[in-house]
């Protein structure tokens, strides 16, 4: 969930744990159902700039955890029931009415999981998994710019990444969805964060509020080594400046089911096949252009969808 203020946080955390401390520890042996139509894989939010959504992420500075996982879903995607089991609820995480301020439990198969910022199509009863259970809330309204998810807290307050994972491989164009670290020293694909020039996550406001960044920022050090995310077949030279500055240089890759731009780099060839991690290029000098700017790859998807994802499933890659 996105960052609360300090108040918030005691009085929700008070509630959870009188509602949960007497349910038994989630069991290890099962993998859930996909939770979010449009995210067969269960991928979980990244980072943003109101946080990132891996259990045990921070929260208020440090001084708290993220006791939850972020499943990635789309405002208005249908919602699914992980697992059968007895619904209960309204759950309010919030307690202030806002747009995404509902949710519900589900217990039964062994398991107990709140599911925040849904609207269910119903509190009580029995749910099969894999059933429909309602559909994502606004969080755009709430959260404007944030990676919208649904907030998965397991009752007992373990951590249910592990039950995340689909029993059933994506698709064959899915297979190979983690991207590899694009820029050395950057094992992660961070994403730069907000600095005088503006900010590098997919959505942030470019002129004024008048346009969006339709693009992510992967953080990358002047004349750092940069790597090919995936396999596939390079075409460019492709400019963004227009302007002949020292940063208006840039390639695209095609392949393994994905189509990129990354820019702000000079890549050893324009044309030509290359493999998942092998040497692109290198960061070019974006400090001579924008003095003080978090140096960064500018990574467009070709068809202007959200690569965080992508990124994100590349960590530790």
């Amino acid at each position: 969930m996105p960052l609360l203020q300090d108040g918030e946080e005691k009085v929700l955390r008070n509630i959870f744990t009188k509602q949960l401390d007497a349910h038994p520890p989630q069991h290890q042996h099962q993998h859930w159902a996909q939770i979010c139509s449009g995210n067969p894989t269960n991928r979980i939010r990244g980072c943003d700039r109101y946080g990132c959504g891996n259990f045990g992420a921070d929260r208020h500075s440090g001084k708290e955890k993220h006791a939850g996982v972020d499943v990635i879903c789309s405002d208005g995607a249908t919602v699914y029931a992980p697992f059968s089991g007895q619904l209960s609820g309204p759950i309010r995480f919030f307690h202030n009415g806002n747009a995404i301020d509902d949710g519900v439990q589900i217990m039964g198969s062994g398991y107990c999981v709140k599911l925040v910022c849904i609207h269910p199509i119903r509190y009580h009863g029995q749910i099969h998994r894999g059933q429909r259970l309602g559909k994502m809330l606004p969080m755009q309204k709430v959260y404007p710019g944030i990676i919208s998810h649904i907030h998965v807290e397991n009752c007992d307050h373990s951590d249910p990444t592990h039950l995340l994972s689909p029993d059933v491989p994506p698709l064959p164009q899915q297979q190979d969805g983690r991207w590899a670290a694009v820029c050395a020293g950057n094992p992660t694909n961070e994403i730069r964060g907000c600095d005088k020039y503006g900010c590098g996550y997919y959505g942030a406001p470019r002129r004024s509020g008048k346009g969006r960044h339709r693009a992510v920022d992967v953080i990358c050090a002047d004349g750092a080594t940069v790597y090919a995310p995936f396999s596939g077949q390079l075409s460019g030279p492709v400019k963004f400046f227009h302007n002949g500055n020292a940063i208006d240089d840039g390639v695209q890759i095609q392949g393994s089911g994905f189509c990129v731009k990354l820019l702000c780099i000079h890549p050893i060839k324009y044309n030509g096949a290359i493999s998942k991690g092998q040497v692109l290029g290198r960061m070019l000098p974006m400090q001579r252009v924008f003095p003080g700017i978090t140096s960064h790859i500018h990574i467009e998807n070709c068809d202007h969808s959200d690569p965080t994802s992508n990124l994100e499933r590349g960590k530790g890659q």
